[in-house]
């Protein structure tokens, strides 16, 4: 939940908002404090644009789910972007990253 919500550029508020719950509430789920019943999973799902099966999908019984170093820069990059001042930054970040993307098709990156 959190890492979608982070993706999308809602903070813990506007999502509680989203879901018709608290704060404390969103914050409990998101640390997995609350259980979330069936009815708010469909309703959290629909919020951030997934299929309720999307909170599901890797598990194979695994409950130490340890996050790549990809997946927790993809994270930390997420958190930087929404924190930029602005959207000149948003977007210049953008181009950077469309730029060495780019660069690395061409096999000009080393």
């Amino acid at each position: 939940m959190r890492e979608r919500r982070i993706m999308l550029g809602l903070t813990q508020q506007q999502m509680a908002e989203l879901i018709g719950v608290t704060y404390q509430q969103a914050h409990k789920y998101e640390k997995g404090i609350n259980r979330i019943a069936a009815g708010r999973l469909y309703t959290i799902a629909h919020a951030l644009g997934v299929d309720v099966s999307y909170f599901f999908e890797g598990m194979d019984g695994e409950r130490n789910f340890k996050p790549t170093p990809q997946q927790r820069m993809l994270l930390e990059l997420a958190r930087n972007f929404i924190s930029l001042p602005s959207r000149r930054h948003q977007e210049a970040l953008c181009s950077l990253a469309r730029a060495l993307a780019n660069a690395e098709d061409a096999g000009d990156a080393s």
